[in-house]
């Protein structure tokens, strides 16, 4: 992370512990870091103006509020200007081995079955470029991939990774990434997103172009023109830079079902489908351990019993919408900043003190606000 995001991010941590906010600040701006959301935006910056005009809260507050706006337009203006200056960076850097990167992808959490066919498929794409080497017959299907499941399962850091070991087995040229959305592909008025998504297409080049919710492409089925426009390019992209290209769209499972029946000539542009499993509460655990190791932080017994507890009564009552490794993060968030007020109030608090999230720090109030 970026010295702008990690400002970001410690100034909303100091508004929510001076605003009372528990954990909700903290939460808009790791999703601002994290993903650039448009909504958390716009809430993060209606919380700054609340704190800023409310009579009842002191200057000292109002400051800690202006210097998260502060560091909002400084996040965005540094991510502005990455993104002009260096498209490409994050692949250009990654100087890892294909080991290492088989190594990160068996490393997740969870996931058996995508790891699994991800591991197939480069061994099979691996000895087919050996075969086309030795001048022996191989079978020239598409790199594109489809990945259906719920949110939070991890489909884009797996994307990623794909895209570096196809780098690595001389699959794709560069190996980089490019996450677009709806919004990134479809122009205002007629003509222009055939040009919209031609640039996408020649940005990816090389590497890969995850498309996230792509059936949100024809959202208005009938009425959408400019989405049709947008497929008719994108089939075509995806046939004639097949040999330098992936594409991967993912979303949710049954919404992608019925995108590509809607679609044959998109459909056989695919060749690999790729379902990934919500997790279960023992992966869940493990999720949020690992999250607290990163940070110098434990859990005592009590605390993961007590969450282990909440992460089944999450699951089993969970819908279509179970946020998976976000609710994991969400929690995180919740622990640390309950245990940040809880230790405050101690004098003189040593390393365990600093470091033991409690049982009394999972805050079910604070889970309840969230939920709301």
């Amino acid at each position: 992370m970026d010295k702008y995001g990690q400002a970001l991010l410690n100034n909303a941590s100091k508004l929510d512990a001076v605003t009372d906010a528990c954990g909700e600040i903290t939460k808009l701006a790791t999703a601002i870091v994290d993903e650039h959301s448009k909504s958390a935006t716009v809430a993060l910056l209606k919380r700054i103006s609340e704190s800023v005009d409310n009579p009842k809260y002191k200057i000292e507050v109002k400051r800690v509020a202006q210097l998260v706006n502060s560091s909002l337009i400084e996040f965005y203006g540094y991510s502005t200007i990455q993104g002009i200056c260096k498209p490409t960076t994050d692949a250009d850097e990654d100087k890892r081995t294909l080991q290492e990167l088989l190594d990160e992808l068996d490393a997740l959490i969870g996931l058996e079955k995508v790891k699994n066919k991800v591991q197939d498929l480069i061994v099979y794409q691996k000895v087919q470029k050996l075969r086309r080497e030795k001048n022996l017959h191989s079978t020239k299907n598409t790199l594109h991939l489809a990945f259906t499941g719920n949110p939070g399962t991890g489909k884009t850091t797996v994307a990623r990774i794909v895209g570096r070991i196809y780098k690595r087995i001389g699959l794709l040229s560069k190996g980089h990434f490019v996450e677009v959305s709806r919004t990134d592909l479809i122009a205002g008025y007629q003509g222009q997103t055939a040009l919209k998504v031609k640039k996408v297409i020649e940005q990816a080049k090389g590497g890969v172009l995850f498309i996230d919710e792509a059936y949100s492409i024809t959202e208005n089925d009938h009425s959408d023109s400019y989405g049709r426009e947008c497929l008719t390019e994108l089939t075509k992209a995806l046939e004639d830079y097949r040999d330098d290209l992936v594409v991967i769209v993912a979303g949710y499972t049954e919404p992608m079902n019925k995108f590509f029946e809607s679609n044959p000539g998109l459909k056989s542009r695919f060749n690999t489908f790729i379902e990934f499993d919500d997790y279960n509460s023992v992966e869940m655990d493990n999720i949020l351990l690992s999250m607290c190791q990163s940070n110098d932080y434990v859990l005592d017994d009590e605390a993961k019993e007590k969450i282990h507890l909440y992460f089944e009564q999450q699951i089993a009552s969970k819908d279509e919408n179970f946020a998976n490794g976000r609710l994991a993060r969400n929690l995180y968030d919740d622990l640390v900043m309950n245990h940040a007020r809880r230790v405050v109030k101690v004098d003189n608090p040593n390393s365990a003190d600093l470091s033991t999230i409690k049982a009394e720090d999972f805050n079910l109030e604070c889970k309840e606000v969230e939920n709301n």
